[in-house]
């Protein structure tokens, strides 16, 4: 969301918003006076928070009311407002934030022994942590789990430049992909049964070296390594196994761990009996609608370390949750995600901490997983 704010506005949203988390009230003027040190008078803050309200950051519930964060105050206070390295799963050193995920992993490392635990065990065990020290309803899926193998690769010439890439795997499933090489004219010219000949030779390499290996395996091979005289290949292999076993791998949806819902449904937000029963029917009978929302995978940031990825208010597609906020992050085996972690609250949430401990668990789990077959 492109809003340009000066500093005074920036830190006049941020108290705004901050001190709404806290007492679930109206912000006027003079409770920013009292307790945050902002430096100007409480009818400089007055005619700022008027600033706000026209960009569409703040509203009045009522007339004679204070102001409180709109989804795109709240927007601007994840995105610009909080420490940035929040987003990319690193705590800034000494916030509060930090301690809560340090908490995290220390409730999840002294309660779960994952030597010695199911795979479900473990999963229902973290959910609970995550609910007690978030005060959020927290959401784990179960993680995707397949072990299909590469029994066969081949590689056929359908015209010049077009090449299709069939794959089978151990339970005798064929997958495809038509890949374009963008030939050069000269290429163009080769001889058809001589390419036929050289697409068997790099069949015959690429089956002797990967046939029996599991397709999350295909996903991280340093393709690099292909012998000098494939390296033409090197660059559409790699895409286009990489597109097939994510096909192959595509989620299905599986069971979500849920826990603390009766706490978070206390919560002033969720005063009326109708929006609860459309949570909990979500929750309960849904979830095929919620698996897909958690799990869609988010941009990386720099250096593959995934974000978290932070849904407030009506920028969730599901109808029951659009007066909520959901964080959520995949756990991973090795880069492949396989399944993912995420709270659920009102938009008047912690975010520091949700995301912290988030980023936490996500990140524990995603070690815990290693210790699993797939």
């Amino acid at each position: 969301m492109e809003v340009h704010l000066t500093n005074r506005q920036q830190h006049i949203l941020w108290a705004t918003v901050r001190h709404y988390i806290a007492t679930a009230e109206p912000v006027g003027s003079k409770a920013l006076v009292e307790e945050y040190d902002l430096g100007v008078s409480s009818a400089t803050i007055r005619n700022v928070m008027g600033v706000l309200e026209k960009s569409g950051l703040l509203y009045q519930p009522h007339a004679s009311a204070g102001r409180v964060p709109s989804d795109s105050g709240y927007r601007i206070y994840v995105d610009q407002l909080i420490t940035p390295s929040l987003r990319s799963r690193s705590v800034s050193q000494g916030s509060g934030a930090e301690t809560l995920g340090r908490e995290v992993e220390v409730a999840l490392q002294k309660h779960l022994q994952w030597e010695d635990r199911s795979l479900e065990t473990l999963l229902q065990g973290a959910a609970q942590i995550l609910a007690t020290l978030s005060g959020c309803i927290s959401l784990i899926t179960m993680p995707q789990t397949t072990t299909a193998l590469l029994r066969h690769l081949q590689l056929v010439q359908i015209e010049a430049g077009r090449i299709v890439l069939i794959v089978v795997t151990d339970g005798y499933e064929t997958h495809s992909k038509l890949m374009d090489l963008s030939p050069t004219p000269e290429e163009t010219q080769r001889d058809s049964e001589v390419i036929d000949r050289e697409l068997q030779i790099v069949s015959n390499f690429l089956n002797s070296h990967l046939r029996g290996r599991s397709l999350l395996e295909l996903a991280n091979l340093n393709w690099s390594e292909l012998d000098q005289e494939f390296q033409r290949y090197g660059e559409f292999l790699k895409n286009s196994v990489a597109e097939l076993t994510r096909r192959t791998l595509a989620p299905t949806a599986t069971q979500i761990m849920v826990r603390g819902v009766s706490e978070v449904l206390r919560q002033p937000e969720f005063s009326q009996l109708q929006q609860v029963q459309t949570i909990i029917h979500l929750l309960e009978e849904e979830q095929d609608q919620l698996w897909r929302l958690i799990f869609e995978e988010p941009e990386p940031e720099d250096g593959g370390k995934p974000k978290v990825t932070v849904r407030i208010g009506a920028e969730n597609p599901l109808e029951p949750i659009r007066t909520c906020t959901l964080i959520s992050s995949n756990y991973r085996r090795g880069s492949i995600p396989v399944g993912s972690v995420g709270v659920l609250g009102p938009t008047r949430l912690d975010y520091e901490s949700a995301i912290a401990v988030v980023a936490s668990a996500a990140d524990y789990l995603s070690e815990a997983f290693s210790y699993f077959n797939p």
